[in-house]
C-alpha cells in the first residue's frame, strides 16, 4: 500500500496542541480571574464595607469592560493575531489582580476590576482564532466546546483553593499570587504561542473538504464590520442565543451565589461550595453533549438545544424562588444543574456567527455575538444588587430569603425578552438560508 500524505492542515501535528494547550490553560487562569470575586463575595463586602449595589458595581463594571472590550479586541486580533493580544491580556490581569491585593478602599478595587475585564476580554476571542489558524474547519465546533469545557475549570479554582487560601492567609497574599500566576502566563504565552504556523504568511483555515483556504481576518474599518455583521440576522441569532442561555449561571457564579446558599438559605460554606462546583461538573459534562447534538442537528439548534436550555433553566430558576421555605438541597442541587446548560448552549451561538458570516468578519462577528451573555449578565447582576438594597436588605447582615426571592424576579423578563428575539431571529435566518419560504407582506 503505497503512503497517502496528509497536509499539516489535515491532521494538526504536536505545536498545534501544544499552542492549544498553552491557550487554554491561560483561558482557565482568565475564568479564575472572572470568577475570584464571586467565591469570596461575603468577604469582599466585609472588607469593603460594601452594600449590595457597590458589591455588584464590581461585577457589573468588570463584565461591562469585557463585553465593551469584545470588538475592539476582534478588530485587534485581525490586525496583531493572538500572540500579542493575549500577552498583554494576561499582564493587565495580572495588573488587576495585584491593584485588588493592595486596594485600600472601593475606588481602586473597581479600577482593579476594570483592568480585570479589559484583559480578560482579550483571552477567549484569541484562543477561539488559535482554533481557526491551527486546526481544520470540521474541528472547529468539537474544539471550541472543548476550549470552553476546560476552560470553566477555572470557577473550580476560584472556588475552592482561592477561598482556602483566603480563609488560610490574607486578601493581600491571596489575590497577590492570583497576580503572580497572571505574570507567569504572560510569560508562557509570549514564548509559547504562535499567530499561525510557520509555513503560512498569515493566519489561514483550511477545510480540508473542500481545500479552501481563507484568510482569518475581519473589516479593520469597525462601523463597516459591525454593520455587515449585524445586518445579517444569523449574527443577530447567534447574539441573542448568547445573551439568553449564560447570563443567569455567570450572575449566580460570578456574584450572588454565594451570598444566596450561605446567607439566604442558611448552608455553611462546604455545601454551597459543594452545589456551585456541580454547576462547574455539570457544565463540563454536558459541553460534548450539546457540542455533538449542536453538529447533528445543525438546523435545528435553536428549538432542539437552545431554547430548551432557557426553559430548564427559567422553570428551575422559578421552582427555587417560589419555594414558600428555605429550598430543599437536592433542589437547590436541580438548579445548579439546570444552570449549567446555559455555558454549552452558549457556545452554540459561535457556531451560529462562524456559520453566517464569512472569513472576513471572523472576528467581529465573535465580538458581536460574545457580548450579548455579557451584557445580559452584568444587568442581571446589577438589578439583584438594586432590588437587595431597595428591600433594605444590602449586606451581608440584612440578607435574608424573602429579599433574595424577590431579587432573584430580575432575570426572568431577561429570558423572556431572549427567547422573543431568538425565535424572530431564527424565522429570518432561515428565510436567508432558504429553508422557509418568506413571509408575504
Amino acid at each position: 500500500m503505497p503512503q497517502v500524505s496528509r497536509s499539516p492542515a489535515s491532521i494538526p501535528g504536536w505545536r498545534a496542541w501544544v499552542i492549544w494547550s498553552v491557550g487554554v490553560a491561560a483561558y482557565v487562569l482568565a475564568i479564575t480571574n472572572r470568577t475570584s470575586l464571586g467565591a469570596v463575595g461575603v468577604e469582599a463586602a466585609d472588607r469593603f464595607h460594601a452594600d449590595a449595589s457597590t458589591l455588584a458595581l464590581f461585577a457589573v463594571v468588570q463584565l461591562a469592560v469585557y463585553g465593551g472590550m469584545q470588538i475592539p479586541v476582534g478588530v485587534l486580533l485581525d490586525r496583531f493575531g493572538s500572540r500579542p493580544i493575549m500577552t498583554i491580556g494576561m499582564l493587565l490581569m495580572a495588573a488587576g489582580q495585584l491593584t485588588m491585593a493592595l486596594s485600600p478602599g472601593i475606588g481602586i478595587a473597581i479600577f482593579a476590576r476594570v483592568l480585570l475585564g479589559a484583559g480578560d476580554a482579550a483571552i477567549f476571542p484569541a484562543v477561539l482564532r488559535l482554533v481557526a489558524t491551527w486546526f481544520p474547519a470540521q474541528r472547529g465546533p468539537l474544539m471550541v466546546q472543548f476550549t470552553g469545557i476546560i476552560g470553566q475549570g477555572g470557577q473550580l479554582i476560584a472556588l475552592v483553593p482561592l477561598a482556602a487560601l483566603l480563609h488560610a492567609t490574607s486578601w493581600t497574599i491571596t489575590f497577590g499570587s492570583i497576580a503572580g500566576l497572571g505574570v507567569l502566563f504572560t510569560i508562557l504565552v509570549a514564548l509559547v504561542i504562535r499567530n499561525h504556523p510557520a509555513e503560512r504568511g498569515a493566519d489561514l483555515t483550511v477545510n480540508t473538504d473542500t481545500g479552501v483556504v481563507r484568510v482569518v481576518t475581519s473589516a479593520i474599518d469597525t462601523g463597516v464590520g459591525i454593520r455587515a455583521a449585524w445586518a445579517h440576522p444569523g449574527t443577530r441569532l447567534a447574539f441573542w442565543s448568547h445573551f439568553t442561555t449564560p447570563f443567569a449561571g455567570t450572575a449566580f457564579v460570578l456574584l450572588w451565589g454565594m451570598p444566596f446558599l450561605t446567607a439566604a438559605e442558611g448552608l455553611d460554606t462546604a455545601h454551597a461550595a459543594g452545589i456551585i462546583s456541580v454547576y462547574v461538573v455539570a457544565g463540563m459534562l454536558l459541553g460534548p453533549v450539546i457540542g455533538d447534538l449542536s453538529r447533528r442537528l445543525p438546523n435545528y439548534r435553536s428549538l432542539a438545544l437552545v431554547l430548551p436550555a432557557v426553559g430548564v433553566q427559567m422553570t428551575a430558576w422559578i421552582v427555587v424562588v417560589a419555594f414558600p421555605t428555605p429550598a430543599p438541597i437536592w433542589l437547590l442541587y436541580v438548579l445548579a444543574i439546570a444552570l449549567a446548560t446555559g455555558g454549552p448552549a452558549s457556545m452554540i451561538a459561535f457556531d451560529h456567527a462562524r456559520t453566517h458570516n464569512p472569513s472576513h468578519r471572523l472576528s467581529t462577528a465573535t465580538g458581536v455575538t460574545n457580548a450579548g451573555g455579557f451584557i445580559a449578565a452584568l444587568i442581571a447582576i446589577f438589578l439583584i444588587g438594586l432590588a437587595l438594597d431597595l428591600q433594605g436588605a444590602g449586606t451581608p447582615e440584612t440578607y435574608t430569603l424573602d429579599a433574595f426571592r424577590v431579587a432573584f424576579l430580575m432575570p426572568i423578563p431577561l429570558w423572556i425578552v431572549g427567547t422573543f428575539f431568538i425565535l424572530v431571529e431564527r424565522k429570518r435566518t432561515r428565510i436567508r438560508m432558504g429553508l422557509d419560504p418568506e413571509r408575504r407582506r
